[in-house]
C-alpha cells in the first residue's frame, strides 16, 4: 500500500513568466544635492572603459532609451529609472576608476547585478549611473581540498554550481533565479533561498569581500580564512546592504560537499495545525540529512494544478487536505539515508492518529526535479492567475496560515474580496514557503492592480507583521518598495544607527539613493 502510494507523477515546467506592470508609483527622493551627467563625465568614462562597456544617451555616445531600458527597468515592470548611462566594468579597478570620480562629481550610482530582484533595489529611481556588473565574471580560484571559492562578484550563480559540479562541491545557495542572478546581487541582498535550511546564511558561508568603497578605494577583505578573529568582522555590513555602502566586486565563500544521495517527497496534510508537528517529527527522525522543508497551501496547490493540468497527488487520498509539505534529504550514503526516508513515511502511515493523508515519492532524478518543479511553479501560476502582489515576511512558523486568514479577513471586511468582479478586486490569498527559516511568501492575487488594494495591504501586513515581532523582509531586501516601512522591524536606535553607518561610509549619499534606509540620524 505505502509503495503505491509513494509513485511519483511527473510535473512538466511550463512557460517563463510574464513581466507585470504595477498601476502605483514608489516615490523617487529628490537629487538636488547631485550634479548631472554631461559629456565631460562621459569622455572620463570613455578613457577607463571600452566604448563596447559604456550605453549612453549622452553625447558623444548615441544609445537609445530601448538600448537602456533593460537595465532601467525591473523584470516585473514596477520600478522605472531614467538613468542616462549603463557602465559595464571588467575590473575591480575600472570600478575602483569610476566612483572615484562620482564621488568627486557628486554623481549618484546604482549596482547592478542580474537585477532579478524584487522591490527596486537594483534599478535607478532618478537618472542615476547604472554600474552592471556582467563583465566582472572569472573564478578567481578554488581550493578542492577546503571548498573555498574566490570569484568576480557578476558570476552568475548556475555558472558557479556548473564550475564546482566537477570538482563534487556544490554552491550553498540555491535560488529560482539561478540562471540570471549574479552571486554579488545574492551576497549584497543576503538572498536566502532553498538550500538555507540545510547550509544556513551567507552572513555564515562568505568569508570574504573586496568592496570597492563610494570614494573609490579598496577594502580587500578577501579572506580564504574559516577563522579570522582580528577585529570587527567588516564584510558583515556590506552582506544586505544592497549596494548602498560601497560595490561588492570579489567574493570568498564556502561551497559545500556535493551530497551523495538525495531524495525528496511531497505529502499532504489535513490541515496546517499539523505542518509544525511534522517538521519536529521530520527532524527528528532525518536529522543530519534533512535539507529542505517546504510548504504551501491548498490554494497554492489547486492553482498550480489548474494551470498545469496535472496533480502531484491522488486526487481521491488528498481529499479536503489544506496543506501539503515537500520534504527534501541529502546525504553521504544512499543507502542509509533511503533506510531513514523509508523509516520515517513508515511511521506516519502506522501511526494512530496519522498527520498526512497522502504521499509521493521521487523514485529518479526526473522525478525529484519534477517534485521540486512543482513547489517552484506557485510564483508563476499566480502570475497566471491575475496580478499579484508579493510580501516576502518572516513569521512564526505556526502562525503562516493564520497570517494568510487575517489578511483574506481585513480584505473582504474592506469589500475587496469579490471574486470574478471587473476591477481591481482581489481573487485569491495564497501562503508558501520555507517552514524551516520561518519565511512565508505572502501573495495577494488581483483582477487588476489598483489604489484601494494597494492602501488595504499596506501598512496592514507590515503592521501584522510587527505584532508577531516579526521582519518585513525575510530574503528579498528592502530596497524602494519598504525604505519607508522599516520602523516595524527595527526600533528606532538600530534605525538611527544604520544611518551613522551609511553616513560614515558615504556622507555624500551617491551610493544606491532612496534605497533601505533614508535621511539622517535624529
Amino acid at each position: 500500500m505505502i509503495a503505491r502510494r509513494l509513485l511519483s507523477r511527473r510535473v512538466p515546467s511550463s512557460a517563463l513568466q510574464t513581466p507585470i506592470r504595477r498601476h502605483f508609483r514608489v516615490t523617487a527622493p529628490a537629487l538636488a544635492n547631485f550634479n548631472k551627467l554631461n559629456e565631460q563625465d562621459l569622455s572620463h568614462f570613455a578613457s577607463i572603459l571600452p566604448e563596447s562597456s559604456i550605453l549612453s544617451t549622452v553625447r558623444p555616445f548615441q544609445s537609445t532609451n530601448d538600448d537602456l531600458a533593460p537595465f532601467n527597468n525591473d523584470w516585473m515592470g514596477k520600478y522605472h529609472g531614467k538613468s542616462q548611462c549603463v557602465l559595464k566594468p571588467r575590473t575591480t579597478e575600472e570600478v575602483s576608476r569610476i566612483l572615484k570620480w562620482c564621488w568627486e562629481r557628486r554623481i549618484p550610482v546604482v549596482p547592478q547585478g542580474g537585477n532579478t530582484g524584487l522591490v527596486g533595489g537594483s534599478v535607478p529611481l532618478n537618472d542615476e549611473v547604472i554600474i552592471n556588473l556582467s563583465n566582472m565574471s572569472k573564478v578567481r580560484s578554488f581550493d578542492p581540498v577546503s571548498g573555498i571559492i574566490v570569484c568576480d562578484a557578476g558570476c552568475i550563480l548556475e555558472n558557479l554550481s556548473e564550475y564546482l559540479a566537477p570538482h563534487k562541491y556544490i554552491m550553498p545557495i540555491d535560488l529560482g533565479a539561478k540562471g540570471s542572478c549574479q552571486i554579488g546581487g545574492n551576497v549584497s541582498t543576503n538572498a536566502g533561498g532553498l538550500r538555507l535550511l540545510r547550509y544556513g546564511s551567507l552572513h555564515g558561508t562568505v568569508l570574504g569581500l573586496e568592496v570597492v568603497l563610494p570614494d573609490g578605494s579598496v577594502m580587500n577583505e578577501l579572506k580564504t580564512l574559516r577563522k579570522d578573529n582580528t577585529g570587527y568582522d567588516l564584510k558583515q555590513l556590506f552582506i544586505g546592504a544592497e549596494g548602498t555602502l560601497g560595490i561588492i566586486t570579489g567574493v570568498s565563500i564556502l561551497a559545500a560537499p556535493a551530497p551523495a544521495s538525495s531524495q525528496n517527497l511531497v505529502l499532504s496534510l489535513e490541515s496546517y495545525d499539523k505542518v509544525a508537528e511534522l517538521f519536529k517529527f521530520a527532524k527528528t527522525h532525518l536529522s543530519e540529512i534533512l535539507s529542505a522543508f517546504e510548504y504551501w497551501d491548498r490554494r497554492a496547490y489547486d492553482m498550480v494544478c489548474k494551470h498545469t493540468g496535472r496533480k502531484a497527488l491522488d486526487e481521491s487520498e488528498v481529499g479536503n487536505s489544506q496543506a501539503f509539505v515537500l520534504i527534501e534529504t541529502s546525504g553521504g550514503s544512499k543507502e542509509h539515508d533511503e533506510a531513514k526516508v523509508a523509516n520515517l513515511l513508515e511511521l506516519l502511515y502506522s501511526a494512530e492518529e496519522p498527520l498526512i493523508t497522502s504521499g509521493t515519492l521521487s523514485q529518479s532524478p526526473s522525478q525529484f526535479t519534477s517534485l521540486w518543479g512543482y513547489r517552484e511553479l506557485i510564483p508563476e501560476a499566480a502570475s497566471k492567475e491575475g496580478k499579484t502582489y508579493k510580501y516576502d515576511i518572516s513569521v512564526p512558523a505556526t502562525e503562516f496560515a493564520s497570517v494568510v486568514d487575517k489578511v483574506k479577513k481585513e480584505l473582504a471586511g474592506k469589500g475587496l474580496m469579490q471574486e470574478g468582479r471587473e476591477g481591481g478586486w482581489v481573487r485569491n490569498v495564497i501562503g508558501f514557503g520555507h517552514v524551516g527559516d520561518g519565511n512565508l511568501h505572502l501573495n495577494v492575487i488581483a483582477n487588476a492592480f489598483s489604489a484601494d488594494i494597494q492602501a488595504a495591504l499596506e501598512p496592514y501586513v507590515f503592521e501584522l507583521v510587527a505584532s508577531y515581532n516579526g521582519s518585513i523582509s525575510a530574503e528579498h531586501g528592502i530596497g524602494a518598495m519598504k525604505t519607508q516601512h522599516l520602523h516595524y522591524s527595527k526600533g528606532q536606535v538600530s534605525i538611527d544607527m544604520m544611518r551613522r553607518i551609511k553616513a560614515l561610509f558615504d556622507e555624500r549619499g551617491i551610493m544606491n539613493p532612496g534605497k533601505v534606509v533614508e535621511g539622517k540620524a535624529s
